[in-house]
């Protein structure tokens, strides 16, 4: 069975979802955030990491089609923020799946969500985002939009440099994605990992905090939107760098590992 591209354009049925105060404290922890961010970590004026918006505003997805799970990656995130999101709260989302194309050696399927707040059915968070799963290419399909990111012509404003623990990605699977490519090395072999990779979305994460506390002074009320594609996959354990270039409000981004691979290419972040 191929993909589904009936589904291309079709809201799937509302979801909803609450989240509390220890469901963000754990969530910034999983990112990788401790002692030196109390705020966000324990409830004392208790803050929001505004890549927590990720995790609000998804829903359950669609079936795709018939295809092997561990041949599926995340390939792009993107969100913008409405608004601060509180400690704990809820939003009601809508997704739908924006396009499949053809990449040859897989195919990319890209979606879209809006959250409203439950009360007031005001916006809170437009997200964006992209798997890639390999082998499902070759059906003669377009191949997509192209991105022109490039990177400044001159060195990095600022350059933040952030640990994962060996143990991350067992961290970052209590928010809710217990997908076994991050827990289970027999899973991950399938896949074609010597052990299990990070998530994506925690990598993200940690990036996020560095943008947040390196050009928004840690004031998640500043921090509007963000965007990147996944490029490489990332153990628990590495360091991460995060160079960050920043024209006003727009803040263009990239994070690599120690050894120079990059992990998150075309960042793009605004904040005011």
């Amino acid at each position: 069975m191929a993909l589904d591209h009936s589904l291309i354009g079709i809201d799937g049925p509302a979801y909803e979802r609450t989240w509390s105060e220890k469901d963000t404290m754990l969530y910034a922890l999983g990112v990788g955030a401790g002692t030196s961010e109390l705020e966000f970590t324990t409830e004392k004026g208790q803050r929001v990491l505004p890549t927590f918006a990720v995790l609000a505003a998804q829903a359950p997805g669609r079936r795709l089609g018939d295809y092997d799970p561990a041949l599926l990656v995340h390939a792009e995130q993107g969100f913008e923020l409405h608004r601060e999101l509180p400690a704990a709260g809820g939003v009601r989302t809508t997704s739908r799946v924006t396009g499949i194309y053809d990449k040859g050696s897989g195919a990319l399927v890209t979606s879209e969500a809006r959250a409203v707040d439950l009360a007031t059915g005001e916006l809170v968070i437009a997200s964006r985002s992209s798997v890639f799963i390999r082998g499902e290419g070759g059906f003669g399909g377009d191949r997509g939009p192209r991105d022109t990111w490039t990177p400044p012509d001159r060195a990095p404003d600022h350059k933040v440099t952030y640990s994962t623990l060996p143990e991350q990605a067992l961290i970052y699977r209590l928010s809710g994605d217990y997908n076994p490519l991050h827990s289970d090395p027999s899973f991950a072999a399938r896949a074609g990992f010597d052990r299990p990779i990070l998530h994506g979305l925690c990598t993200y994460g940690v990036t996020g905090r560095a943008l947040l506390h390196t050009v928004a002074g840690s004031d998640p009320g500043r921090f509007k939107a963000m965007s990147g594609r996944f490029s490489s996959p990332v153990f628990p354990g590495e360091s991460l760098t995060v160079s960050i270039w920043v024209d006003g409000a727009d803040v263009l981004f990239r994070t690599a590992k120690d050894d120079g691979t990059v992990v998150i290419d075309r960042g793009r972040a605004t904040i005011t």
